[in-house]
């Protein structure tokens, strides 16, 4: 009796609904993600793209991704090489307060020197860096 009430195609075509709105909604927040990260548009240019995509979405998001769309893809090729630079930079800074093993050993020779470790401890010490 299910199979009578819901046959197969009928499945089927259900889910590619429900895949086509899952695929406008994940457009239409695309859309206002990208009205609201553009640096080139002003304020006043935004407002008018919000309302023409919230008042006539479908037409709203066609048309902004006509007159815009080849460019939402250079923003976020920028904003990922922005977000990649900063990475690196902050590695960098990151790996360069960390001290070689090389300074690490000097440290521990002058502190041997100056009696702060004795023998033993800088033997210890030293070998715990070196391994």
């Amino acid at each position: 009796m299910f199979a009578y009430d819901f046959p197969l195609l009928g499945v089927f075509w259900s889910m590619f609904i429900i895949f086509i709105w899952v695929l406008w909604f994940f457009l239409l927040f695309r859309v206002f993600v990208d009205i609201f990260r553009s640096h080139d548009l002003g304020g006043f240019a935004k407002v008018l793209w919000l309302i023409f995509v919230i008042f006539l979405p479908f037409l709203g998001v066609f048309v902004y991704l006509i007159a815009r769309g080849h460019s939402m893809n250079e923003r976020d090729l920028a904003r990922a090489r922005q977000n990649e630079a900063e990475f690196h930079s902050y590695v960098q800074s990151v790996a360069a307060d960390t001290p070689s093993t090389a300074d690490q050993l000097t440290k521990l020779a002058d502190l041997n020197a100056k009696g702060v470790l004795t023998d033993a401890e800088y033997q210890q010490q030293k070998a715990k860096l070196l391994s």
